[in-house]
């Protein structure tokens, strides 16, 4: 019964337990260098990435129905959808904090992330309810 109400929670699941991980690091107001709190940048995000996971994984179970689709490289393609979008927020709000050196390290570090996050956690999670 409703396996893709079951994919939104297990896609969920992984960024909402580190949710309270980032926002402890961000109370800690550490020295960033920026003329902003970085905060006025990331909350909007906090709330947009874990949908994000949950409808990605949605349309993962909907496709593994059909094809095989490893689940690792499938999740590392959200990073393409998540890093513009997240680019676009900073340019609309006028707070940019990705410099092009941070992108060139960055980038591949999340894809990396993503990939291991997505091949190992939410395909067991997935599995764990019953829709992998």
């Amino acid at each position: 019964m409703h396996p893709y109400l079951r994919a939104y929670m297990s896609g969920v699941a992984l960024p909402t337990m580190l949710i309270p991980v980032v926002i402890a690091g961000l109370s800690l107001r550490l020295p960033t260098g920026h003329p902003f709190h970085i905060e006025d940048v990331l909350i909007f995000p906090i709330g947009l990435v874990p949908n994000a996971w949950g409808l990605w994984n949605m349309l993962y179970v909907w496709l593994r129905r059909r094809y095989e689709v490893p689940a690792g490289p499938y999740g590392a393609a959200l990073v393409l959808i998540l890093a513009p979008a997240a680019f676009g927020i900073q340019l609309a709000v006028g707070k940019l904090l990705w410099t092009p050196g941070l992108v060139a390290i960055g980038l591949p570090m999340t894809l990396a992330g993503y990939y291991l996050a997505w091949k190992y956690i939410v395909a067991r999670f997935n599995d764990v309810l019953g829709v992998g």
